[in-house]
């Protein structure tokens, strides 16, 4: 796949006049795409920035540290799309210093219709047809334990929520998915993956965004936990299904817990896991949405303490308060 390019210097430009905590007031405006638990994906509204979507991650503090980071993240890609055959959009990425002398990394992707995003589609689709939505999302999902079953030395994790996710070809107007429809996997950005063992992103880059009076507490408690858990087949289905809480679609949680339960027992017998329930995935969205709330809390506390006692930049961009349930 040829690696999507755009303009450096009017992405510096961008990112010289970027007003983090309102990116719409900025000196070029930017249009939130989809905030993230920890990153945000905007469009630039500038000629020339047509068509891509941007995720900016402030989070080197020498140039030295992007190198490795662009080699999992390019690895990360191939691996999905080339071994374990999952389908892509065009991507690319690009890097600079800013003016505070702070490297910038920014991902770049073709932009996709908004409603053809998972988190979207749910919305449009008919009811009876979401689970369908799902089974195919854990049929892609499990091409990554087959080939971390086949393949010795190399093991690889993703994030299957709903909102990573979009339907190729889809249909506003007249919204459907069925046994033929494909999909999209867009999130990258955290590249997982383990070869003999080893993880090959360095957690403490994503450390950073957290409050600097809470990193010692978070990695001793959660980090290890919110890593591992994408690497098990039966948390990512429960993380997903739990997901439309969020999305505010819970009536259909039982019947996406029978459909994967189903799903386990015929088409992915092989992998050998355990049925889950209702209340697994209960359980499972209060301590994640606790986490969460808890996390962006403290963020927008550490926001307020850098920007208005110390006059400090704060280049994170935040999102706003989040519904859950």
């Amino acid at each position: 796949m040829e690696e999507l390019r755009v303009n450096v210097e009017l992405l510096e430009a961008f990112e010289r006049g970027l007003d983090p905590r309102y990116p719409e007031r900025s000196r070029i405006p930017a249009q939130v795409l989809g905030y993230g638990e920890i990153s945000t994906v905007f469009e630039i509204r500038a000629e020339g920035m047509e068509g891509y979507a941007f995720k900016r991650l402030p989070v080197f503090k020498e140039r030295s540290e992007i190198e490795p980071y662009v080699r999992s993240y390019e690895e990360y890609n191939r691996i999905l799309s080339e071994e374990v055959g999952l389908s892509l959009p065009p991507y690319g990425h690009a890097e600079f210093v800013s003016q505070s002398g702070r490297p910038v990394f920014y991902i770049v992707q073709e932009q996709l219709p908004a409603e053809s995003i998972g988190n979207r589609a749910i919305h449009l689709l008919p009811a009876g047809e979401i689970p369908m939505l799902v089974r195919l999302i854990l049929r892609e999902l499990e091409k990554v334990w087959d080939f971390n079953r086949e393949r010795e030395g190399l093991e690889v994790a993703i994030d299957g929520q709903i909102s990573n996710w979009s339907i190729l070809g889809f249909d506003p107007t007249s919204p459907h998915v069925d046994e033929d429809t494909h999909l999209l996997y867009m999130d990258t950005s955290t590249p997982l993956f383990k070869v003999e063992g080893v993880e090959q992103l360095d957690p403490e880059l994503f450390l950073r965004s957290a409050p600097s009076f809470l990193v010692w507490l978070i990695r001793l408690l959660f980090l290890e936990d919110v890593m591992s858990r994408y690497y098990d087949f039966r948390l990512v289905t429960i993380d997903l299904i739990a997901n439309f809480y969020k999305e505010q679609r819970a009536e259909l949680i039982p019947d996406l817990v029978e459909m994967a339960n189903d799903f386990f027992a015929s088409e992915a017998r092989d992998h050998d896991i355990a049925p889950i329930t209702v209340k697994d995935v209960n359980s499972y969205y209060r301590e994640d949405a606790l986490i969460w709330w808890l996390y962006l809390a403290l963020r927008k506390l550490d926001r307020f303490l850098r920007t208005r006692l110390l006059r400090r930049e704060y280049p994170y961009i935040l999102p706003g308060k989040i519904k859950r349930k």
